[in-house]
């Protein structure tokens, strides 16, 4: 997919604005940041499994996760000859267990064929399994210093608040093109502060659901800001609560409750697995109950699809006597 390049964007900061911007948030980051262990360190691998725990899942819960895994896989090549059953074990119950199986695919590629180095450019980090452009540039900018742009979902609300205005009615720009303006406002010389910087407001202040604006460092540099003061002669709060409002209208739609998710049932074979002597297959019509109290034949299917979903993604071993972990 090509990406434009910053030229081709209709939206330029202004050279003074963006100034502005680079010297308030990279002051306050300097003062505010948080203490994060993968902060203190510029181990690639260590790098790599804490951006992989933190897709889609808060810091408070990754940070025990994560001094556990690398206690018990210190090493890349650890990891890779590690059994996938006991990598799944240490990582389980962080959630969304086919990250594990990930982290442990890229480990035996890298070992493979990179002679157990994580690359440090771009383009080759986007040649291991699973790798996107996020990952790619956060492992390129914070384990090796390079001077990248990435952008997570912290970091795209940020820059487009500050620089574009609300997100609503629709975000002015697609993530090739945001990719793009995250490039031209990047500080010469600052890309492991400036997106540290970017993705510790978006985590602490400028949040999706609740964005505390009165406390905002870049309050009077925000466009989005901006956008709400003509609500400014109401009281104070006013700007904040018509920010959340634009915020709940994203969540305009009804989520289905976590625990009749395929998502959850997953996780509840996993476990269940894991309970059972090392090498034992469960027939699927046993484990049906174990999952699902009211389980019945009727179900059969359903199972059956889930089993499958989890044998695609190498958390489960499936043959005709039944299933086991891996």
């Amino acid at each position: 997919m090509h990406t434009p390049s910053p030229s081709s964007l209709s939206f330029q900061p202004a050279p003074q604005h963006l100034a502005r911007v680079h010297s308030i948030l990279l002051q306050w980051y300097a003062a505010e940041q948080r203490d994060l262990p993968w902060r203190a360190t510029s181990d690639p691998y260590a790098i790599l499994v804490s951006e992989i725990m933190l897709q889609q899942t808060q810091v408070d819960r990754v940070l025990p996760k994560y001094r556990q895994f690398l206690a018990a896989f210190p090493t890349l090549a650890d990891l890779a000859a590690a059994s996938t059953a006991d990598v799944i074990s240490v990582w389980v119950p962080l959630g969304y267990n086919r990250r594990a199986i990930s982290l442990q695919v890229i480990a035996r590629q890298v070992i493979a064929e990179y002679e157990g180095r994580i690359p440090d450019t771009i383009d080759d980090l986007l040649k291991l399994k699973g790798v996107g452009r996020y990952t790619a540039g956060a492992i390129a900018c914070f384990a090796y210093h390079k001077q990248v742009a990435t952008v997570d979902t912290n970091i795209r609300r940020v820059l487009h608040r500050i620089f574009l205005g609300l997100e609503q009615p629709a975000p002015k720009l697609n993530d090739a093109q945001m990719l793009a303006l995250a490039e031209q406002v990047l500080p010469a010389g600052e890309a492991y502060n400036w997106n540290q910087a970017l993705m510790d407001l978006g985590a602490t202040v400028c949040t999706g659901a609740n964005p505390q604006c009165v406390s905002c460092p870049l309050q009077t540099e925000c466009r989005a800001y901006s956008e709400m003061s003509q609500y400014s002669l109401f009281p104070s709060g006013t700007v904040l609560r018509q920010l959340r409002k634009v915020a709940e209208k994203k969540a305009g739609y009804q989520t289905q409750p976590f625990k009749t998710t395929n998502r959850y049932f997953r996780g509840r074979v996993v476990a269940f697995l894991r309970s059972l002597p090392n090498g034992q297959r469960i027939p699927l019509l046993a484990l049906g109950p174990h999952i699902k109290p009211d389980f019945t034949d009727k179900d059969l299917p359903w199972l059956q699809t889930l089993v499958n979903g989890l044998a695609k993604d190498g958390l489960v071993d499936e043959t005709e006597d039944g299933i086991k972990l891996p």
